[in-house]
């Protein structure tokens, strides 16, 4: 592909940062989002903003998804006027979102066939700030030339694009990726409520710890907003590691392998966002283990 054009959906927390990323990259982006406000300051650094999806399908090469769930994946492609309405086969489809493996595989064939147009599963790691550095870690599934083809236009997001197979191994790697970050997102809340019904400052477990077996990404982010009970402008939210943890107990169950870990964290979580914390970061958890005093 010479400069193809893209067509980037989806402008929540990720989606926002790395469209203008590719606008920065000096890439022709046209964008649709369901609330179209989100894209009025992408508008004015000169973004073009659809008005509708067919709109955005016929003027691009590349068509990119950045959504909640594999829910609302379905619907953008598959529903009324959605993506596959209008695609073409020399078009690519591009899912940065995470979601069902099996679901996307479905996904893959139904629009090859309909339309002739191809899917690659693209889902990412690293958060908001990897997503506004480029440094977002992609995990693709889909065929070699596909990927290939798109490793220029990935190159302004990510500090690293691996192919892990054919389609659906993108999304089965981020299952694996978020059963790690879910089960210590659990783990963690339970240590810093130890910690302070022991007696110990548990803001500077993070200096403590550092360099050591325990020390990771999720270790350095939650457990300062935990200790301090830090819970606003949350950059990521617990339904959506929740989905996560489902789709990995989903997984489970169709391959045989067990997950009693993963099944234990999401129940945990689950049992949070039933108190109200859907919308809320995944530092709260630690409210779970405090006496109410500390609430």
């Amino acid at each position: 592909m010479n400069q193809p054009r893209l067509g980037f959906i989806g402008l929540g927390l990720m989606g926002h940062p790395m469209t203008r990323r590719l606008l920065e990259a000096d890439f022709d982006v046209t964008v649709w989002n369901r609330t179209p406000e989100k894209a009025n300051d992408l508008r004015d650094a000169g973004v073009r903003v659809a008005d509708y999806i067919g709109e955005l399908v016929e003027g691009v090469d590349v068509v990119m998804l950045c959504l909640a769930d594999t829910e609302a994946v379905d619907e953008v492609v598959f529903g009324t006027e959605g993506v596959a309405a209008y695609a073409r086969p020399d078009q690519l489809l591009v899912d940065f979102s995470s979601s069902d493996p099996a679901a996307t595989r479905e996904f893959a064939a139904r629009l090859e066939s309909e339309a002739g147009m191809r899917w690659v599963d693209a889902p990412v790691s690293g958060g908001v700030a990897g997503a506004e550095a480029g440094t977002l870690a992609i995990i693709c599934g889909g065929e070699d030339d596909d990927i290939e083809a798109l490793r220029p236009l990935l190159a302004p997001l990510a500090a690293r694009v691996t192919h892990m197979g054919p389609v659906g191994s993108g999304q089965v790697t981020k299952v694996c990726n978020q059963m790690i970050v879910g089960c210590q997102a659990a783990v963690i809340a339970e240590m810093v409520a130890l910690a302070e019904a022991s007696g110990v400052d548990a803001g500077r477990l993070t200096e403590a710890l550092a360099g050591g077996f325990a020390d990771s990404k999720p270790f350095r982010i939650l457990t300062p907003r935990m200790a301090a009970s830090d819970f606003e402008a949350p950059a990521w939210h617990l339904r959506t590691l929740l989905k996560d943890l489902d789709m990995a107990v989903a997984q489970s169950q169709r391959s045989g392998s067990a997950t009693p870990m993963s099944s234990l964290a999401a129940q945990l979580m689950r049992a949070h966002v039933n108190h109200g914390h859907a919308e809320h970061d995944p530092a709260t958890l630690v409210e779970a283990y405090r006496p109410p005093r500390r609430r």
